[in-house]
């Protein structure tokens, strides 16, 4: 069984950072590029960033671009997203999401995507 795991989220002050985890199971971890999406309240999904299988290529949106990091560690089947300089536009629920590829360039569609994390609250106020 697949399972995709997000923790990490709470709430933080604006210019705060948080590391958001997702352990993955029930797959082979390193053969599948990976994504962060957010859905913000009222607004739709956001594609926030996306690796490749093998960790050597990376996309952010611009929203986040040199703010946000996403990395992976396929020996312990998990994907990381580290947020500094959150302000509150970043307010979302974040999900991990497997695309079907291992290259990352594809991933940029929802049916691209077989499985989803049940998400992780993430909250930016003073």
């Amino acid at each position: 069984e697949v399972q995709l795991v997000e923790s990490g989220g709470g709430l933080v002050g604006p210019g705060g950072s948080l590391r958001l985890s997702c352990a993955a199971s029930g797959f082979t971890f390193s053969s599948y590029a990976m994504s962060w999406v957010r859905m913000a309240p009222g607004k739709g999904l956001e594609w926030v960033s996306v690796i490749n299988s093998g960790a050597g290529s990376t996309s952010y949106a611009d929203s986040v671009k040199g703010r946000f990091t996403i990395s992976r560690d396929n020996a312990k089947n998990t994907l990381y997203l580290q947020m500094n300089s959150l302000t509150p536009e970043d307010t979302a629920v974040y999900y991990c999401a497997k695309c079907v590829l291992s290259s990352a360039t594809g991933c940029g569609e929802k049916n691209k995507y077989d499985y989803w994390g049940q998400g992780t609250q993430v909250t930016v106020s003073s």
